[in-house]
This record gives C-alpha cells, structure tokens and sequence, in this order.
C-alpha cells in the first residue's frame, strides 16, 4: 500500500515538473504546448503516444482562452481569417482523433508520426525566426488557402497535437505577409480554440483521455506559464528560440528513431 502510493506521489510530482517546464517555454516563447508537452510525456515520462496527445489537447484547451482573450481586446485578432480557417480546421480534427483512435491508438507508428511533426515543427521555427513582416497594411482575405491552412493543420493537431502555434502560424506568414507579427499571432491563437476543442473532443469520443494526468500537469503548466510569460519581457527571443528548436528537434529525432 505504502510502495503504491509513494509511486503515485512520484508519478504526480513528475506530471506537476513537465507541466511547469511546458508553461515556462510557453510563456517565453509562445510556442504552443504540443511541441513541448507531448514529447516530455512520451519521452521523458514513457507515456504512451496516443495519451501523451490527447491529455496535451486537453491542456492546452484549457490554457489557449487566455492568451486568445488578450489579443481579443487588444483587436490584435482578424476574425474573418479565424472563420476561414475554422472552417477547414474543425472537422479536419476530429477527422485526426478518430483516426488516432481507430488505427493508431497501438504500436509505434504514432510516435515516428509525431516525432516526424515535430520534425517539422523545428524547421517552421527556424523559417519563422527567417521570415520578416513587412509590416501592418492592406491584408485582403484569401479564403481558398486560408481554409487549406486550416485543413492542414487541422488534421495534424488531431492526429499529433504538435502544429498549431508552429506550422500554422508560418503558412498564415506566407499568406498574408503584411500583417503585424502580433496580429497573426492573435489570430492564430484565437482560432485554435474551436481547432483544439474539435481534437480533443475526437480524442475523448475514440481516444484515451487520463484526468489523472491533466490535473497534474495542468496545476504546473498555469504558474509555469504566467511566470514565463512576465519573464518574456526580459529575455530576448533570439536566446531562447534556438534552444527551443534544439530540443523540439531532439525530441523529433529520438521519436523516429535516430537514436
């Protein structure tokens, strides 16, 4: 009884430590929670991948609204993009989670499948750091690809968890080049809400959700991210993104099974 219990303790200490370490690279550097949570619970916790994604998406469900209503009030958020990209995003999702939860909830393939995600996760980093905003101008709509984005996306969130805040967010970049770095993040942000919510209630429907693991993870992810958040104003991005890219590509690598 007593061995049980002191293993729980451990477990729940674990799941409060990675929830902490997720909320503070959050906070510093904006990226969204799949690149980091994910690969900490599969990686460095050995849960398995298709809980590691669906306790993520229920985390970061929980955690999105509020940085989504900062940029809301700070009319840093273009609704008419969010709608074209829902749109595509929402269905596509679900479409992922059950997917997950009909052909890849066993074996290993759904690791390489994150672990290639994460992949490219690292490279849409470095193409972020690469790309520049030509600043705040006319930005006519473009429903067609924007709902592609969203389609994309969509998808990978479901299946992975890992794309919103990385993969996404570059693609918008593409495609409207001329709004504020803040405006496509707020937007970005606001329109994962609905994405998120689709994905996760996919993976509640046909997947493994463990509240046992949320809860822990979620009371170190919300001081971990308020305290990174405060100390982003501090620390140049330039120092902590390269060391973000490092680990989420490590982590990618070790999942397909370079080493």
């Amino acid at each position: 009884m007593l061995a049980a219990v002191a293993f729980d303790l451990s477990d729940n200490v674990a799941y409060v430590a990675a929830g902490l370490l997720a909320g503070l690279a959050i906070g510093l550097t904006g990226m969204g929670g799949g690149v980091v949570l994910t690969p900490i619970m599969v990686v460095g916790l050995g849960v398995p991948a298709n809980v590691a994604v669906g306790n993520d998406l229920i985390v970061s469900l929980l955690v999105k609204p509020i940085g989504a209503r900062v940029h809301g009030k700070a009319g840093t958020v273009r609704r008419d993009i969010v709608r074209c990209l829902v749109i595509g995003s929402v269905p596509a999702a679900f479409l992922g989670a059950m997917i997950v939860g009909l052909w890849l909830d066993t074996g290993d393939s759904l690791e390489v499948i994150i672990g290639i995600a994460l992949l490219v996760s690292a490279s849409m980093m470095v193409v972020r750091m690469l790309i520049r905003s030509h600043g705040e101008g006319p930005s006519p709509l473009h429903p067609i690809p924007t709902m592609a984005v969203g389609i994309v996306g969509g998808l990978l969130v479901g299946i992975t968890s890992v794309g919103s805040g990385s993969l996404m967010l570059v693609l918008l970049t593409w495609i409207y080049p001329r709004l504020a770095s803040k405006t496509l993040v707020g937007t970005d942000l606001m329109q994962a809400i609905p994405l998120v919510a689709s994905a996760a209630l996919g993976h509640l429907i046909f997947g493994d959700i463990r509240f046992s693991i949320v809860l822990p993870v979620l009371l170190g992810a919300a001081p971990g991210v308020y305290f990174g958040s405060r100390a982003s104003s501090r620390m140049p991005n330039w120092a902590l993104r390269p060391v973000l890219i490092l680990l989420v590509g490590a982590s990618g690598l070790r999942l397909v099974g370079v080493f």
